[in-house]
């Protein structure tokens, strides 16, 4: 049944309830199409979700072996830099800014080929009651904003291993190298 208003439905809602006849419920369309999507949704989102977790795991090992290549790479700097009378913690410092950097510019990346899926429709199979389900996907300001937070959150958690590394560098080891 279609009605005018909001009150209108809440009324016709209690008259369907009430009568004892009919043993009915009275739902909004959009309530009616969530309540079948039941668990096969919850599915999908925990197996993003686990997929999610994987991949930034992966990232963070990618960006630590990034970065203790970078690290070994320039040990004969670390030691300069030091001998220049940069500390301990400018150097921690310094790599761990490059790390996130470079993470946000991943993350700027990832966004833009994002983008071009912005509502795209697909679906897949309720096997609770044999219906399809239907969903776009939205890439939205706040999913960007989430994804810079969680990348930078990765990229600074894969760099401070290297970067406690390229701290500790004693002067004459790091100019040996």
């Amino acid at each position: 049944m279609r009605v005018k208003d909001q009150n209108a439905m809440s009324s016709l809602a209690k008259r369907i309830t009430d009568d004892q006849r009919l043993h009915l419920k009275a739902l909004p369309e959009q309530k009616f199409y969530e309540d079948q999507q039941g668990t096969a949704s919850g599915f999908l989102k925990a197996l993003a979700v686990f997929i999610a977790f994987i991949m930034a795991v992966g990232a963070a090992f990618a960006g630590m072996n990034t970065m203790y290549a970078a690290v070994a790479r320039r040990t004969k700097e670390i030691g300069t830099l030091r001998v220049l009378g940069f500390s301990r913690l400018s150097i921690l410092i310094a790599f761990v800014l490059e790390s996130v950097v470079i993470a946000i510019l991943g993350v700027g990346i990832g966004i833009v080929l994002a983008l071009p899926l912005n509502f795209v429709s697909t679906g897949t199979s309720n096997f609770t009651n044999f219906s399809e389900i239907a969903f776009n996907f939205r890439v939205t300001p706040d999913l960007m904003l989430m994804a810079l937070i969680f990348g930078v959150a990765i990229g600074f958690l894969g760099s401070l291993l290297p970067s406690i590394r390229a701290s500790r560098y004693k002067i004459v080891d790091a100019l040996r190298a």
